[in-house]
């Protein structure tokens, strides 16, 4: 109580004492308030239909559909029939919620059964109403494998498409910007194709879903709806690093592809999921620029809670960043924390894993903790020097800055392999961001990647056999990997060979800056966002 001053009387300290406690537990209290809040958005996908509000047979097909929601893999079955969804009147069966402004929904499918017609279709669809002569759009893939944007443009009138160039898509991602919808396919692990529609308006109030018509009177089909996202993207106008969204913390099963989702979090984003050694934790950090941001938390898989880690780094605030790291024997921490008391800047600090007090090992900055050798001795971090970003190495208990890198463009994010006789990081200096790698003293500087994206963060997987990382598109400028973007996540093998899409993504910053492989290398754990409203 000695901020409360010793010259206060023992009643008056009493009286303090008392309002502290109060204090303490209003706030408390508001605390469980916002998280309950925040966790909101994440109860809704425990509800009978999860993301969506309701379903109905449009044009009143002769037998009836159905859609069935598994809260555990987050999948949905849907059965549909229907004559067709063409010329000037539909019928099939519609899994809806209902929009207004811009949107983007994502999903990965299979039919089950083979099917009576080869017309048969499923996909996203847009309409201002559930009449069955209403103006749609929407993206389809049919039975035969065909994957088409189709449109009618006012009631009653007949159906158009635009086809797209690729075939038996069971990626789909549909987007309305304005009055502007894009439609992405792709063949799970490939990029995405696209075609887009301009100029059509539909109203600001629309109902959105999944669909699935049989293309004949006399029989149903069905499809598993999997990895299903209806995402409200960042507003126009919003202002980069001072404006943020909501946060999802997803874990991708690398052997089927499903996708988890399995927190998340309206009011209080966060980023970077570290994996524990134990495999029973992820250490994120919370952002943002609200109360509390900056703090590091472990996110416990069993019950799905967040607690936060207790460090001791200064007067002020803790401040962490987006870049932490646990040593190979899960016993220490590594971040990167930018409290006023070293002036703002990130500097790395060493703690063990339960928390307390932290120890600098930088004594420049900005540094950005990234990787620890196998055997513990080293850290590997980013560093601003003179406006150019290198790679440092650093005894883990400090000493003397080595400078690995002395290359155009920036270089970020270097990890160790687990035998430690790379280290990979990425780097602009040829143009796009590409992932490279180098021995453990800098020499022997290699380019891994050669693709069309800005390639970005590389973790490599526990056995030394795999490379996962992000890609954002090459209209991001190369040295920027920035908030609220459509990205890829793509694994490749050590050995260089060609990459494949993995995740299909709208996040970017804070979505895998760290390493983010579960500790027997079946997992990913990564970060995505969503406007929630």
């Amino acid at each position: 109580m000695r901020f409360l001053g010793w010259a206060l009387s023992l009643s008056e300290r009493h009286i303090a004492c008392w309002r502290l406690l109060l204090y303490t537990f209003a706030m408390h209290v508001v605390a469980r308030m916002a998280m309950i809040l925040s966790l909101a958005p994440f109860a809704a996908l425990s509800g009978p239909l999860g993301q969506f509000e309701g379903q109905t047979d449009v044009g009143d097909p002769k037998i009836a559909g159905s859609c069935q929601y598994d809260r555990a893999t987050q999948e949905y079955a849907i059965s549909g029939a229907g004559s067709n969804m063409w010329f000037q009147r539909d019928e099939f069966h519609f899994v809806w919620k209902k929009m207004k402004g811009d949107f983007l929904l994502r999903t990965r499918f299979e039919w089950i059964g083979k099917g009576a017609v080869d017309h048969r279709k499923v996909g996203w669809m847009v309409r201002p109403n559930l009449e069955p002569t209403a103006p749609y759009v929407d993206c389809a893939v049919h039975g035969d494998g065909l994957t088409t944007l189709q449109y009618r443009a006012a009631v009653g009138s007949n159906t158009d498409q635009i086809n797209l160039s690729v075939t038996n898509a069971d990626v789909l991602q549909f987007e309305r910007k304005g009055n502007t919808y894009t439609f992405s396919a792709a063949r799970y692990g490939e990029p995405f194709v696209s075609e887009e529609l301009a100029d059509f308006n539909l109203g600001e109030d629309v109902y959105v879903g999944l669909f699935v018509c049989s293309h004949t009177e006399d029989a149903a089909e069905k499809a598993i709806f999997r990895d299903v996202r209806v995402v409200k993207p960042v507003k126009e106008g919003f202002v980069p690093y001072r404006e943020f969204i909501g946060s999802l913390l997803e874990i991708l099963d690398l052997q089927s592809g499903h996708l988890q989702t399995i927190y998340q979090s309206a009011n209080e984003p966060f980023e970077a999921p570290n994996w524990t050694r134990d495999g029973a934790s992820l250490i994120y950090n919370v952002s943002g620029r609200g109360p509390g941001w900056g703090r590091l938390c472990r996110f416990d898989l069993a019950q799905n809670t967040p607690t936060t880690i207790p460090l001791e780094i200064g007067p002020d605030a803790v401040r962490n960043n987006n870049d932490h790291v646990l040593s190979l024997d899960g016993s220490m921490l590594a971040i990167s924390d930018q409290s006023q008391s070293h002036g703002g800047q990130s500097a790395v600090f060493t703690v063990p894993l339960q928390g307390g007090p932290c120890k600098r090992v930088t004594p420049l900055s900005p540094s950005y903790a990234h990787g620890w050798s196998p055997d513990g001795k080293f850290l590997v971090y980013t560093g601003g020097r003179s406006n150019k970003f290198d790679i440092y190495k650093m005894a883990a208990g400090g000493g003397d800055e080595i400078r690995l890198t002395d290359a155009d463009g920036l270089n970020d994010g270097p990890e160790f392999t687990p035998d430690g006789k790379y280290i990979y990081f990425n780097s602009s200096r040829t143009g796009l961001m590409q992932i490279w790698r180098m021995k453990p003293d800098g020499s022997e500087q290699e380019q891994v990647t050669h693709s069309e994206f800005n390639d970005w963060f590389p973790h490599i997987s526990p056995d030394g056999k795999w490379i996962v990382f992000i890609s954002f598109p090459k209209d991001v400028k190369a040295t920027d990997h920035p908030y609220y973007q459509r990205v890829y996540l793509r694994l490749m093998p050590l050995d260089g060979s060609e990459p494949r899409v993995i995740a299909y993504v709208y996040g970017g910053q804070g979505t895998m800056n760290v390493p983010s492989w579960s500790p027997d290398g079946k997992k990913l754990a990564f970060v995505s966002n969503n406007n929630f409203e």
